[in-house]
């Protein structure tokens, strides 16, 4: 009767009238005690109320039982289906749905709604997959942005194979403090991939020149990230940079001459097949013969063995004189100097030619440079 008396009622108040007295009903139904036959009466009320004309009374509904898992699940599925303005909040927020339910919503529903989907706390693998996979880019950014969401490796990858394009998805990702190494890496590489047909880029170079200049830049980065990677993600950076043939002499020249002998070890190793033990005796000696067969081994240019032996060699000179500063890789001031010596003994070298390796060198050598100034100036302003 009273259930009755309250849709009469509803039926000849105003909009605003009739939301608020949804809401009152909704959080009665959730929060107050009621005998059996006044919850199922509350029901049937909220039910018929999912036909109600007005969006507001229905968004006021979803508000009230968007966050509660007593809400009647028969109430939210419908809710969960009705307009974006409704069904955001349910999908967004509800506990009552099922992951199925939620990866059915993201394949079957337009955006904004799989959105709010990437949006909700605590969102499993398995919908998350769902996003990656078939999401649009809104919901595909709203993902990478969730903190609280639990994305695969492989779902990560998609993310950057479908939308790495997208600088928004790309911050939001490298923002993610567990994104693997490698997935960051691939997004540098997007990066990369865009500026070599910007025209910023292009302005005044040939397509190879163009090309290069990208490709050093992206080698850079890549050591540059590689200089921060734990113990056992290097391994998998070099395994994504052998797979993605990103793993050349220059990046593994480059690595070395900046002190990041780690990532650099763990490359020889992967390349020729030896253990990792093996390969940092075989550097640590620094001997002429069984250096140049790993070099062989792990298949760099017979070219470059000499400028990888001298390059070895000043960084096991200058470990016993700044161990505890070269240990760590990426030091500006650390690897000023060893390219510096490097630069020096290969061209004092006997038939050392000014060739592309020491044009190289030099490129390196200015890079380095740039970033030990900017290095001393950022200490010189934090110390005043």
């Amino acid at each position: 009767m009273i259930v009755q008396q309250f849709l009469r009622w509803m039926a000849d108040a105003p909009v605003a009238r009739r939301a608020e007295a949804t809401s009152a009903l909704a959080r009665a139904y959730l929060h107050s005690a009621m005998t059996e036959a006044d919850r199922e009466a509350a029901e049937a009320a909220m039910t018929i109320l999912l036909d109600d004309p007005a969006v507001q009374v229905r968004r006021a509904l979803a508000e009230a039982l968007s966050r509660s898992a007593d809400a009647p699940r028969e109430v939210i599925l419908a809710l969960s289906a009705d307009l974006p303005d409704v069904a955001s909040l349910v999908l967004e927020r509800s506990p009552v749905l099922l992951d199925m339910e939620l990866v059915d919503a993201v394949a079957g529903f337009a955006d904004p709604l799989p959105a709010a989907v990437a949006r909700r706390v605590g969102l499993g693998s398995q919908v998350a997959a769902a996003i990656a996979e078939v999401g649009s880019l809104q919901a595909c950014q709203a993902l990478a942005g969730n903190r609280e969401a639990e994305i695969p490796r492989f779902s990560m990858i998609r993310l950057v194979e479908r939308h790495g394009t997208d600088a928004t998805l790309r911050e939001a990702l490298m923002a993610r403090g567990e994104t693997p190494i490698e997935i960051r890496q691939m997004l540098l590489k997007q990066v990369g991939d865009l500026l070599s047909d910007h025209p910023l880029v292009r302005r005044g170079l040939k397509d190879d020149r163009a090309r290069a200049v990208v490709t050093e830049a992206r080698e850079r980065a890549t050591v540059t990230l590689a200089s921060t990677a734990a113990p056992h993600e290097t391994p998998a950076l070099v395994e994504h940079l052998v797979q993605s043939g990103q793993l050349t002499p220059a990046l593994l020249l480059r690595a070395v001459c900046t002190g990041n002998i780690v990532l650099f070890t763990a490359a020889l190793a992967r390349l020729s097949g030896l253990g990792v033990s093996r390969v940092e005796a075989v550097l640590g000696a620094a001997r002429g013969l069984p250096l140049r067969a790993l070099l062989s081994r792990a298949g760099l240019p017979q070219r470059t063995h000499g400028l990888f032996q001298v390059a070895i060699g000043v960084w096991r000179d200058l470990a016993r004189e700044v161990t505890p500063v070269l240990a760590v890789p990426g030091n500006p001031a650390v690897a000023r100097l060893l390219i510096g010596e490097v630069l020096d003994r290969y061209q004092e070298q006997d038939g050392v030619e000014a060739d592309d390796l020491v044009v190289m060198l030099r490129r390196f050598s200015a890079e380095i440079a740039r970033d030990a100034a900017r290095a001393y100036m950022d200490r010189t302003l934090a110390a005043a």
